[in-house]
């Protein structure tokens, strides 16, 4: 009866550490479910809590050892982690789970070739292990096989897959590769990717344009397009909505339709029903330009009549639907909010308008007038008012969606990658965005980083005006955007901050900005700044532009920077051209008058990383190079600390990499 009663209690034990693993289990998954960053953090005490009771009963557990190190790894304790999965597979070592687990180890660490070789042995044991797979698909991008790693994810998707991780990876694959032919899979995934809303879409503008440009022959000089076939080209019309393709030979296109549609409007004097997704499409997109597309004499002319007749509707009490066509037509050559009938626009709200016009509308309209709104509060806007409604600087880079990240918070990121204690730090950390460029990386870490409020700090203030519409729109409470002006006089009030990037230098105009004095000023003792060791902007094509631009003493208007592509674009075989062709920059006209009549001062990168080789006051702490993988701290220490000395030998002025320095006091 006795040795009866034992089995029945050992049943009974192993049963309840079988619910007790399926609990853990359950709060581990919801630790990692797209919640709040605070229900996230509640579901893994859960779960360690759980684990922590079966691991006091058996301390064996393979299950329960591996899922501890899911959970430590989660926290950034690598070492931990890797132990716990390790103690796992001593314990059973055919658990295909924990050699996956050791991939992604490994992918944390730095590593990916090793993370490589742990999702292969696991795939050995699981053919079917879509974690193991998406591991490869990992690697292979970190180790620079971008084709590789794309057809991973490709087949994850086909395989019913849909986790933001695999799109996000497919995204970031697609605009390394080359594309030379028409590929009908391609153009699939790159529709796939299009569809798909929560992808940062202006990021593969290049990929996009390359198939483009291979479906529709542009590199012959014979190949015809036809309008009607163009008009029910599902890639093209969402590649004109979501992106801006980098390429002379797509922007030729593009240029080419709209001639076709207005040439067509001319002659029948409406626009056809069957054009006008393409048509509201291509104004979308010569908005995302800033209006950088040239137009012909004729078309200037069309477009001009177009809008007289516009007027005269306005005056005369015209309906919506009378109005829809030339409105199309007219915000493909220039913004409606510069129209001299804008106000009159105002009488309807963007939702009186089909939704099908929407999108336009908002860009060519209603946006804009929201950012004039916005740019009232500052004194900055007094400089505007003596131009012309088209020469009013327009923000860039001009993006629409933040790149996907997972919830997270600045001090675990501190703690785990940078090594530092965070005892010290308040609840909420305070970080300021120098040279935001219209917000988009700013935006991603008030959005993502759950610790923080974020001071935004731009120029331009185009930049500063649709980076606050645009917070606005997302619900993004924690982040304001200033000019230098407010954030200057921010920290004159002695106001710290607790984490500096560095985006974009302050052009060789802001002489009333010092970098390297604001960062002495506003940080203190254990203060972090971020930065990059290379100035963009620098090709020969850009040097010879400013030299034009002095000689000539032109300036920023649209009609200059319009003329000034046109010689670079007419002449891009030129070896002097082609690297500025190649810029994604050179394809917007804000991107263009930064780069020519907003050039960064590069001695403000000089001085910055000056004060930052002094040792007594500043530690290196981390460095990585252009491809992300970490760099030994010393030999890059004393390279900061050579320069500093006027060694031009061992500068690392231009070799791109990403630096973070702690303040020491």
């Amino acid at each position: 009866m006795q040795a009866q009663h034992n089995i029945h209690a050992t049943d009974a034990q192993k049963a309840h550490i079988a619910r007790l693993l399926l609990q853990a289990n359950l709060a581990y998954a919801e630790s990692n479910s797209p919640t709040s960053l605070v229900q996230r953090l509640k579901a893994r005490q859960e779960c360690r809590n759980y684990l922590n009771e079966v691991l006091a009963q058996e301390p064996g557990n393979a299950g329960a050892l591996g899922l501890m190190g899911r959970v430590e790894m989660d926290e950034g304790a690598l070492d931990k982690a890797h132990t716990l999965f390790t103690d796992s597979l001593s314990q059973d070592p055919a658990q295909p789970q924990q050699f996956t687990n050791l991939g992604y180890w490994a992918i944390k660490s730095e590593r990916p070739a090793l993370a490589e070789q742990y999702f292969i042995q696991a795939l050995e044991m699981d053919r079917q292990s879509a974690a193991a797979f998406g591991g490869v698909a990992h690697a292979k991008r970190l180790q620079g096989q971008f084709d590789v790693a794309y057809l991973h994810y490709r087949k994850l998707l086909e395989m019913g897959l849909e986790w933001p991780s695999i799109y996000s990876g497919m995204l970031a694959c697609a605009e390394h590769l080359d594309v030379n032919r028409a590929d009908t899979k391609l153009a699939r995934d790159a529709i796939l990717l299009l569809r798909h809303d929560g992808l940062p879409h202006q990021e593969i503008g290049r990929f996009v344009g390359a198939i483009i440009r291979q479906q529709y022959d542009l590199e012959n000089p014979n190949a015809q397009v036809a309008l009607d076939a163009a008009s029910e080209d599902e890639l093209l019309i969402l590649a004109l909505e979501k992106t801006l393709m980098p390429d002379p030979a797509v922007e030729e296109l593009v240029t080419l339709l709209r001639r076709a549609i207005i040439a067509e409007v001319a002659q029948t004097v409406e626009l056809r029903d069957e054009l006008q997704p393409l048509a509201l499409a291509l104004a979308v997109y010569a908005d995302r330009t800033g209006y950088a597309l040239t137009a012909e004499d004729d078309e200037e002319r069309l477009a001009s009549a177009i809008n007289d007749s516009i007027c005269a509707q306005l005056a005369m009490g015209e309906q919506q639907d009378g109005m829809i066509g030339s409105l199309i037509i007219s915000a493909m050559y220039g913004a409606l909010f510069h129209q001299k009938y804008a106000v009159h626009l105002g009488r309807w709200n963007l939702v009186d308008w089909p939704v099908a016009m929407q999108g336009m509308m908002a860009a060519s309209y209603y946006n804009r007038a929201s950012e004039e709104a916005i740019k009232q509060n500052f004194d900055e806007k007094s400089a505007e008012l003596c131009l012309e409604k088209t020469d009013v600087p327009q923000a860039w880079p001009n993006w629409s969606k933040l790149a996907y990240r997972s919830e997270t918070s600045l001090k675990a990121i501190m703690a785990t990658e940078l090594g530092m204690s965070t005892e010290q730090l308040p609840e909420t950390i305070r970080i300021m965005v120098c040279g935001a460029q219209s917000g988009q990386r700013a935006m991603e870490l008030a959005h993502y980083l759950k610790d923080v409020e974020v001071i935004a700090v731009d120029e331009s203030l185009a930049n500063v005006a649709k980076a606050t519409r645009l917070a606005g729109e997302m619900g993004i409470s924690n982040i304001v955007f200033w000019p230098w002006s407010i954030a200057q006089q921010f920290v004159t009030d002695d106001h710290k901050v607790h984490w500096i990037e560095i985006g974009r230098l302050p052009s060789t105009s802001m002489t009333e900005v010092s970098l390297a004095a604001l960062v002495s000023s506003a940080t203190g003792n254990g203060a972090v700044v971020h930065m990059h060791t290379a100035v963009n902007e620098q090709t020969d094509g850009d040097k010879q532009i400013r030299r034009l631009i002095s000689q000539h003493d032109l300036k920023p208007t649209r009609t200059a920077l319009r003329q000034l592509r046109r010689m670079v674009l007419t002449n891009r075989q030129d070896p002097m051209w082609q690297s500025l062709v190649a810029e994604t920059d050179f394809y917007g006209l804000g991107g263009c008058r930064d780069r020519w009549f907003s050039k960064q001062d590069s001695r403000q990168l000089k001085e910055l990383m000056a004060l930052l080789s002094n040792e007594v006051d500043w530690k290196l702490v981390k460095a990585r190079d252009t491809d992300g993988h970490s760099l030994a701290t010393k030999p890059v220490q004393k390279q900061i600390q050579a320069e500093a000395l006027g060694s031009e030998v061992q500068s690392l002025m231009g070799q791109g990499l990403s630096v973070y320095f702690q303040r020491r006091r």
